[in-house]
């Protein structure tokens, strides 16, 4: 009976056998990288905070006998707008003016604005530089504070939107009166808003 006796392995041939399978496993690791960056989901980026465009204009005054208010009296009656003469030489003055969609005062009503006019050599230096824009309408209900602080005799100005209350909630941006040329508006406001990411805005008020 004969016995069978196994061949020793060939030393070079285990020592290519395991370069191969070496070889093999560095290369089917790379190949998986390669697969996982270029069919893997990319990372959502951040969206930009959503931004809102306004267009409206702030009304003349419609009483023919404009009531002068000092701020100091304490018979103030907010329906009416104050304006100072040239002659005065300072105070504070409330005004409060209705803010329509459109030029015409027959335009439909969005809301009104309100605050102080300030002397102009005492502007910079007052304290209560904010306008406040009311809006009460079907797609916002709530108000806007303008900052003043910097306002010259110009036809046009450009504002900052400090914050708001309502639809407007931690609103930021840009307010740009312009004496209005058009119908019988005093100024045409557009505003400019920024609000947080969690907040979208996509209805605008056309004008």
């Amino acid at each position: 009976m004969e016995t069978y006796i196994p061949a020793q392995s060939d030393p070079l041939v285990v020592t290519m056998l395991a370069r191969i399978i070496f070889c093999s496993a560095v290369l089917l690791a790379t190949l998986a990288v390669i697969l996982l960056a270029l069919f893997s989901p990319l990372p959502k980026r951040k969206p930009s905070p959503p931004w809102l465009d306004l267009s409206l204009y702030i009304q003349q005054p419609q009483s023919p006998n404009i009531i002068e208010i000092d701020a100091t009296s304490s018979n103030n009656n907010n329906d009416h707008v104050a304006q100072s003469s040239q002659s005065e030489g300072g105070g504070a003055f409330i005004f409060h003016r209705m803010l329509t969609e459109g030029p015409e005062n027959t335009s439909r009503l969005v809301g009104k604005a309100q605050g102080f006019i300030i002397p102009v050599e005492h502007f910079a230096n007052s304290g209560f530089n904010i306008i406040y824009l009311t809006f009460h309408t079907p797609q916002y209900s709530g108000s806007l504070s303008v900052e003043a602080k910097h306002v010259s005799p110009k036809d046009t100005e450009e504002l900052t939107v400090m914050g708001g209350t309502g639809s407007f909630a931690f609103a930021r941006g840009l307010a740009v009166f312009a004496q209005s040329i058009h119908g019988d508006a005093a100024y045409h406001v557009k505003l400019q808003l920024r609000f947080p990411n969690n907040q979208s805005r996509t209805t605008t008020i056309p004008g």
